[in-house]
Formats: structure tokens, C-alpha cells, sequence
């Protein structure tokens, strides 16, 4: 059995490769035409909203609308009404929604959706849908519909009934959510539709936007605001007291309900600007998204497993050499050599770029090559490639450095400690025995000195914790981040659990265990599919289900992270931590352990029954073929957008975090982080670098060593540090046994933040006291209504019957 053994193992290799390739393709994969932004395209997040299972309901929808619409208006067309016929209309359709009959209110609400849909009964083509999908939500909203909606969505939610029956069954599927789910199609569409603007908006409809983003914002009827119900939905929904609601559609809601009333990334970068001119701080020195838009990706790295095969080929060689044998070594070599050569840094002025096709080995293999053997690895490559990477590179780095104030404080302390002998504390000015050029490096430092809006909130908080009596009550602004916090404030752990259980469960990482939640209710149909084409179907469905509801947790998550780091540092620590403490990082480290390239190439859709296309276009007949072939598109759009959402909150999470960064470091994410490198798309390769750059230094020595094509490329498109010593990790300066203390002062901060803004007890020591004689006997106070005829004898019990003691008045004086 020993000899076998041998020639086993290349089989098995070579099968792991063959898979590999196919599954990733080539490793230089073609760079990726993608444009990172709030959302998709209007019709790809219109489409998202249906499961493909849900597609007979279409029908049904339109059904319901017209066999009362022809009753109503004989002969006509919804499409041939003027605006005062279809006003009148859509009133007598709400009238309906107040009958007490459960089918009867259904099949109204069925009409009005259908109405939202764009009555595609009508339309010839996918543009008139869209078009009066965003007409009719208009018109539905001026009409009072969304506050309807909003009542009925709260009947349902308290249905006990409905949630004990699904608490029964031993398999949920889409009958259990039919009224929760026509009702949340209805306000998704309503807020998508309202939400995007178009140039061709009549100003009526811009008014009308505003005004239903204050409603969302700024509750009239209710203490709280829109999302937070949804919210509450969310958590209600984890904890398996209402398993039927459709989370995929509460979810989606949510975030375009977010995305409406906070603001958008234009619209964060247009309020961080305002706010830093506000505070008196010198403006931004560029717009981030801007920047990588013109960024280019770089090439990934290759993996030790190509190394090794690479490696056993070489061996080959030489052995068939030793036997004599016609060897194309030689050849290869002088390729070889001739691409070394070409990239010499001392013959090229582009030096950096050097690395860009050089191989790199992980921490486990030996990184020191001598140059034959490098020479033998480097991949030949055809001719023309080369001149043309070099000269498409941007010169230059892409980023203005930042040096914050403690940068500075530390950099005066060594040299003080090293020239003089003595420290001044946080004294930046006085240079007085410090040699020249520590002059000019404090001058060229403050010249880069970045104050950002977080350090000017924390030190306000600093003294507003110091001085609570001489600097009085804080002004709060009340904007609709401030609202939605204080709303979210006492729950907000519950919620942030419920977001990451749900993530957890829609990762393709997780593997089905009987305890997880069940997030596939609203897209398993009654009765499972018989046929090997039908099981392709609900697969395919299923998979995309998920898809969607990762990409809405990360965008949302995104969105209130920004928010509410630009609203105050301590309400975004709040929220960080709590994810944090929720394993909010291993989580996201778990979705990255998987093989990216084939989650980013997915091809899970299945065009032809997106909305609004399978509602004016005759379906062809499905075929097993036809649903492995999916769609040309050269990657998912949603997963590449929800891999940037997950890195950027990862980054969140650990930026100046020591005790978070020693955590990606104990989960051993940098392999997996490497592997992300793949996907050439240089936003989402700046946040894996930004994640690698920052537990360079505790990976030790040997991994900077065996990775310098991944520390060049943090080289070239990371922002710079001054004295970051990110690449040497010579002076750690946090400590394993300082992490502790750093997330409890943290904690404390962000607790005392809380208590002082938003705990207001009556009786604080702080409270003001009348001390006026005058003003307090002249109070007016609220009496019981019997109190006159018990006056008397409270009179003689209290007054009368009491003896005076004026000689404890003279001691008091």
C-alpha cells in the first residue's frame, strides 16, 4: 500500500485544482465594471421584493382590482381616468379597507397593491410599469393610504390568532404571511417609488417627498418613529413569538426607510461637510467615495497551494534533467528573467509597482526564494501586457495623509525624552532644545494634522461631564438620526442580536441546524415541488432569499453606523459595541471563510420571472438548462454590494480599537481576508487592505516577509499615517493587557453619555430649586375633587391640633 500512495496524492491535488479553477475561475480574474452606490437600479430593488414563488400572486393581485374596477367604471381603463376620477376612485378602495370582513379587506388591499404595481395589466412594456408604479404611489400617498396601511400593519402584528396557529404548524410557508405580506409589499413600494427622484418630478411630487420624509422622521400620531416598529418586528420575529412575518420584505423595508428619512452616502458627505464648517474645523481634504472611483484594482496574490504545485512542476523538471531528458527550463528562465528585469526598480521609475505580478505565500509556507527559484515561479506572460498595466497606473498616492493630535503628543514625547530628558506633557508648542529637524517634522506633521468631528464631540463631552452646573443643558439638535436614537435607545442591544442572528442564518457559510431561525417562511410554497425542475426553481429562489436579506442587514447596519458616528461618537460606539459583544466580527469573518469569487460570480436569478419583466412579457418555458445558464452578467451585483457593506462595518467596528483588532487577529482572519484580495474591484480591495493594515504589526515578522505583495499594495492604496509604524510593528503601542481597560473606560463613557442626555430624573441633585417665598406660596396646585370636604378636618388634624415649636426655628437660624 506504501508505494500507491505517491501517485494518489497528484490525483487528488490535481482534482482539488480542476475544481478550484472551475469554481473561481482563472485566478486573475478580469477586473470588475462596478459602481458602488445607496441601492441598485430602481427596477433591480423593485424585483428584489418578490420571491419567485410569490409570482402567481401577481395575477391574483390584479384579479382582485379588476372585477371591482369594472363594476365601479364600466368600459374604461385605469390608464384612460383623469386625476379627479382616479382620486374618487382610490377613496372608495380606502373605504373598503374599513369593512370588518378578514377577505374582503384583503382583496381591497390585493387592489390597491396591484394599483402600486403599476397596473401592468395595461402597460406594453417594463419603462410604463415603473412609470405608473410611481405615479400610482404618489397619488395612493396624497390620498392617506400609507396611514391606512400603517393601521392594518399594526392589527396584524397583534394577531395572536395568526401567531399561535403558525406557533402550531411543523412547516411555516408563504399562505401563513399573506395579509403581513400584501401589506408590506404595499408600503415597500410606496417609499421605493417616493424615495428615488427623477428630474421629470412634477414639484408637487417633490413637496409630497419632503413631506413623507418628516412623517417617517418625526412621529405625529405615535411617540416613535416608522423604523422602530419595524424594528420591533425584527426582534419579535427572533424570538420565536411570531415565526409567519415575511423578514425578507421587513427587512427591505426598513432599510429603503432608513435610507429615506437618515439620508443617503451623498447626502452623510454634504451633512459631514456642513457640520465641520459649523464647528469651525477646516474642511475635508477629499470625498472618499470619490477617490476610489478612480482607483484601479490591483492583482490578487497568489496562494500557497499554486506555490506548491508550482514547486512540484520545478522538481519535475529537474529530475527529468538529471535523466537526461529535453528540459525547457532554460527557456523558461530567461523569460523569467527578462520580466525581473524589466520591473527592476532601479531601471524603472515605477518601483512600486515591482510586486504586482510576483508570487506570495501564506504565513504557514517559507517566504525566502532565492532568485532562481523566484525566477522559475513568475508566470510567463504575453508581451503586450506589461507596458500597458505600467503605464494605465495613476502616479502618486491617492489619499491626503492624516496626523491626529496624539500623533503629534507622542512624537514631542520621544524626542523630548531622547534630546532633552523631560516631557511637557500635551504641550505641541514649546520646541525650545529640540535639534532642527524635529522642527521641521512638527511643522510638516501639523501641516496634516486632520481634527475630525468625533475628537470636538468627545472633548465637549469631557467637559460637559467636568462642569454640568457652569455650562447649563446641552443643545440638542432634533434631527431624525436624534430621534430614531432616542426611540432605539433602551432596546437597542435586543436589536442589534436579532440583525446579526438573522445575518447568521442567511450566510451560505451556515450550515442548517434545528435550533437557527427559520428565515424562509415567506418563500417556501404549500405545497413542495415534485418535479427536478420545480426543485431548481425553489433552489434558486431560496439562495437569491438570502442574498437579498444579507445585502438589506449590511446596507442598513452601514447606514446607522455612519449616522450615527456623524449624530455623536458615543451613540455609534453604543451601537458598535453591542455588535461587537454580539459577535458581530467572527460573524463576519465566518461570511468571508467561504469561496468568494463564486459567491460575487452567483447566479442566482432567473431573469425572465423578475418584476416588472414576467408582468408584460410572455414567459418562456423553463428549462433545467436555462436555469443553470442564469444570467451574462460578469458578477451579482447585490452580493459584491453587500461584500463592500460587510468589510466597510468591519472596519467600523475596529478602527482605533486594539482590543477589536487583536480579535481579527486571534480569528485568524488575515487568510481569509488575503483570499478576498481575489475579486479585482478596488473598493472592496481598499477595506480588505485597510483590515490587513492594521494587524500587520501583531503578525509577527515571518508574515510581512512571505506577504510583500500584499504590504505594497497597502502601500499604494491605503491612506498614510505619518508615524504609523504599521509595516515594522516595532513600537506596539497598546499592550495585550491594556485591552480590557480600553473597552471598559469605553463603556463607561458611552454610559455616562446616556444617563446624561437622555436619564432625567426629577429628583437629580442638580435639579434647580425655588427658593422664593412668594413664588412658592403662590403656586397653584392640583387638588383632589373631594379635598373640600375633608378641608376641616385636615385643618384641625394638621394644624391645630399641632403645637408650634418656634425654639427649633431659632436653632435652624
Amino acid at each position: 500500500q506504501q508505494p500507491q500512495q505517491p501517485q494518489a496524492q497528484p490525483k487528488g491535488r490535481e482534482l482539488f485544482r480542476s475544481q478550484r479553477k472551475e469554481s473561481e475561475g482563472s485566478v486573475d480574474c478580469p477586473n470588475l465594471e462596478f459602481e458602488y452606490g445607496d441601492a441598485d437600479g430602481h427596477g433591480a430593488e423593485l424585483a428584489e421584493l418578490y420571491s419567485y414563488t410569490e409570482e402567481p400572486e401577481l395575477g391574483h393581485n390584479r384579479r382582485c382590482f379588476e372585477e371591482d374596477f369594472h363594476t365601479q367604471v364600466p368600459d374604461r381603463r385605469w390608464l384612460e381616468l383623469d386625476r379627479a376620477q382616479q382620486k374618487a376612485y382610490v377613496m372608495r378602495l380606502l373605504d373598503g379597507l374599513e369593512v370588518v370582513n378578514r377577505d374582503k379587506r384583503l382583496r381591497v388591499a390585493r387592489a390597491i397593491l396591484y394599483l402600486a404595481q403599476g397596473v401592468f395589466g395595461d402597460c406594453d412594456n417594463e419603462g410604463d410599469v415603473l412609470h405608473w408604479s410611481r405615479h400610482n404611489s404618489f397619488l395612493l400617498y396624497q390620498l392617506g393610504t400609507f396611514s391606512a396601511f400603517l393601521e392594518l400593519l399594526n392589527m396584524e402584528i397583534e394577531n395572536s390568532q395568526a401567531c399561535s396557529s403558525a406557533l402550531r404548524k411543523p412547516a411555516i410557508s408563504l399562505a401563513d404571511s399573506t395579509e403581513l405580506r400584501v401589506l408590506l409589499s404595499v408600503m415597500y413600494l410606496m417609499v421605493e417609488n417616493i424615495r428615488v427622484e427623477q428630474e421629470t418630478d412634477p414639484p408637487e411630487w417633490k413637496t409630497c417627498r419632503e413631506t413623507f420624509r418628516m412623517e417617517l422622521s418625526f412621529p405625529v400620531h405615535s411617540e416613535e418613529p416608522f423604523a422602530l416598529l419595524l424594528f420591533m418586528m425584527v426582534t419579535k420575529f427572533c424570538s420565536g413569538h411570531a415565526p409567519h412575518f415575511p423578514m425578507k420584505k421587513v427587512l427591505l423595508l426598513l432599510w429603503k426607510v432608513l435610507l429615506f428619512t437618515l439620508g443617503g452616502f451623498q447626502a452623510l458627505q454634504a451633512m459631514k461637510v456642513r457640520r465641520r464648517e459649523e464647528l469651525g474645523l477646516p474642511p475635508l481634504p477629499e470625498d472618499s467615495i470619490q477617490v476610489v472611483r478612480g482607483m484601479r484594482a490591483a492583482s490578487p496574490p497568489t496562494y500557497a497551494i499554486e506555490l506548491v504545485e508550482q514547486q512540484q512542476q520545478q522538481q519535475q523538471q529537474q529530475q527529468q534533467q538529471k535523466r537526461g531528458h529535453r528540459s525547457r527550463r532554460p527557456l523558461m528562465k530567461q523569460d523569467s528573467l527578462d520580466i525581473y528585469n524589466e520591473r527592476d526598480p532601479f531601471k524603472n521609475d515605477e518601483g512600486g509597482v515591482d510586486e504586482e505580478e510576483n508570487d506570495d505565500v501564506d504565513s504557514g509556507m517559507e517566504g525566502e526564494l532565492d532568485l532562481m527559484e523566484r525566477d522559475a515561479i513568475i508566470p510567463a506572460m504575453p508581451a503586450q501586457r506589461l507596458p500597458i498595466e505600467r503605464v494605465s497606473f495613476p502616479k502618486g498616492l491617492p489619499w491626503a495623509p492624516k496626523v491626529r493630535q496624539k500623533d503629534i503628543e507622542h512624537f514631542l514625547e520621544a524626542s523630548r525624552n531622547k534630546f532633552i530628558g523631560f516631557t511637557l506633557g500635551q504641550d505641541t508648542e514649546t520646541l525650545i532644545g529640540l535639534p532642527r529637524p524635529i522642527h521641521e517634522s512638527v511643522k510638516t506633521l501639523k501641516q496634516h494634522k486632520y481634527v475630525s468631528i468625533s475628537d470636538v464631540q468627545i472633548k465637549n463631552e469631557e467637559e460637559l461631564e467636568k462642569c454640568p452646573m457652569s455650562l447649563g443643558e446641552e443643545e440638542v439638535q432634533e434631527t431624525p438620526c436624534e430621534v430614531l436614537y432616542r426611540a432605539m435607545l433602551y432596546n437597542l442591544p435586543q436589536y442589534m442580536i436579532a440583525l446579526l442572528k438573522i445575518l447568521l442564518a442567511a450566510a451560505p457559510t451556515s450550515k442548517a441546524k434545528t435550533d437557527s431561525i427559520n428565515i424562509l417562511a415567506d418563500v417556501l410554497p404549500e405545497e413542495m415541488p415534485i418535479t427536478v425542475l420545480q426543485s431548481m426553481k425553489l433552489g434558486i429562489d431560496v439562495n437569491r432569499h438570502k442574498e437579498i436579506i444579507v445585502k438589506s442587514i449590511s446596507a442598513l447596519l452601514l447606514l446607522l453606523l455612519k449616522h450615527f458616528k456623524l449624530n455623536h461618537i458615543y451613540q455609534f460606539e453604543y451601537v458598535s459595541q453591542h455588535l461587537v459583544f454580539a459577535n458581530c466580527i467572527p460573524l463576519i469573518l465566518k461570511f468571508f471563510n467561504q469561496n468568494i469569487m463564486s459567491y460575487i460570480a452567483a447566479k442566482n436569478s432567473i431573469s425572465v420571472l423578475d418584476y416588472p419583466h414576467c408582468t408584460v412579457c410572455d414567459l418562456p418555458e423553463l428549462t433545467a438548462e436555462s436555469l443553470e445558464a442564469g444570467d451574462n452578467n460578469q458578477f451579482c451585483w447585490r452580493n459584491l454590494f453587500s461584500c463592500i457593506n460587510l468589510l466597510r462595518i468591519l472596519n467600523k467596528l475596529t478602527k482605533w480599537k486594539h482590543s477589536r483588532t487583536m480579535m481579527l487577529v486571534v480569528f485568524k482572519s488575515a487568510p481569509i481576508l488575503k483570499r478576498a484580495l481575489k475579486v479585482k474591484q478596488a473598493m472592496m480591495q481598499l477595506y480588505v487592505l485597510k483590515l490587513l493594515k492594521i494587524q500587520t504589526k501583531y503578525l509577527g515578522r515571518q508574515w510581512r516577509k512571505s506577504n510583500m505583495k500584499t504590504m505594497s499594495a497597502i502601500y499604494q492604496k491605503v491612506r498614510h499615517r505619518m508615524n504609523d509604524d504599521w509595516a515594522y510593528g516595532n513600537d506596539i503601542d497598546a499592550r495585550p493587557w491594556d485591552f480590557q481597560a480600553e473597552e471598559c473606560t469605553l463603556r463607561a463613557n458611552i454610559e455616562a453619555f446616556n444617563s446624561r442626555r437622555y436619564d432625567k430624573p426629577q429628583d437629580s441633585e442638580f435639579a434647580p430649586v425655588d427658593n422664593c417665598l412668594q413664588s412658592v406660596l403662590g403656586q397653584r396646585l392640583e387638588l383632589p375633587e373631594d379635598f373640600h370636604y375633608s378641608y376641616e378636618l385636615w385643618l384641625e388634624r394638621e394644624v391645630f391640633s399641632q403645637p408650634i415649636r418656634w425654639e427649633e426655628l431659632l436653632h435652624c437660624q
